[in-house]
């Protein structure tokens, strides 16, 4: 069993913020999994309750530093991906990509994901939301964070979900492997972190 000391922040963002969507029970359940792994504390970051403009100020985070300006209303995000260790994007698939809304979150910030984990559980049609992940991948890479390999795909989740949970028997079992592979980059990660900085 893992230790209260030991545990790592985790932050469970929903990526969708349209109307009607399904990311809300996605993230429910995968909070439940997180939770019930014993290695996070979890705090569900939802980007429907975030100020989160497209127009970016001139100079990126990467150089201004502490200097860079957020709005008001995006503190609260701000704040939960600076104190995360690690991270689990649920994404939806729109148009073979993953939402603005979570590109956008993801530009208004840099050094808050480097160096960090990243897993990701995706939900769409036939390709369970796949071709979202790929591009998050080389997104979240160019800010220097870790992607985890194993993550969560939940394909026609129309009629793959039933009460809140898959109807797959074996989700929780996925869910495990995912959940133990990021404990263990979180780990390691915050280690390194705290050994020597980054070298961004």
């Amino acid at each position: 069993m893992v230790g209260m000391d030991d545990k790592h922040n985790l932050a469970i963002i929903v990526g969708s913020v349209r109307e009607g969507r399904f990311g809300p029970v996605v993230s429910s359940w995968v909070a439940d999994q997180a939770r019930a792994h014993g290695g996070f504390d979890v705090n569900v970051v939802d980007l429907a309750q975030v100020e989160i403009p497209l127009a970016l100020p001139a100079a990126p985070p990467k150089f201004a530093g502490d200097g860079y300006l957020r709005p008001d209303g995006m503190a609260a995000l701000t704040s939960a991906l600076e104190a995360a260790d690690a991270f689990i994007v649920v994404t939806p698939e729109y148009n073979h990509s993953y939402p603005a809304s979570l590109k956008a979150a993801i530009d208004w910030h840099f050094t808050q994901w480097t160096a960090k984990p990243v897993a990701f559980v995706s939900y769409g049609g036939a390709a369970g939301g796949r071709h979202a992940v790929l591009h998050l991948e080389n997104v979240l890479t160019e800010l220097h964070a870790v992607t985890i390999r194993d993550g969560l795909a939940f394909p026609n989740y129309f009629t793959a979900w039933q009460d809140g949970r898959p109807l797959d028997a074996e989700a929780s079992g996925y869910a495990k492997t995912l959940l133990d592979q990021l404990a263990w980059w979180a780990g390691v990660l915050r280690s390194a972190r705290e050994t020597a900085p980054y070298p961004a």
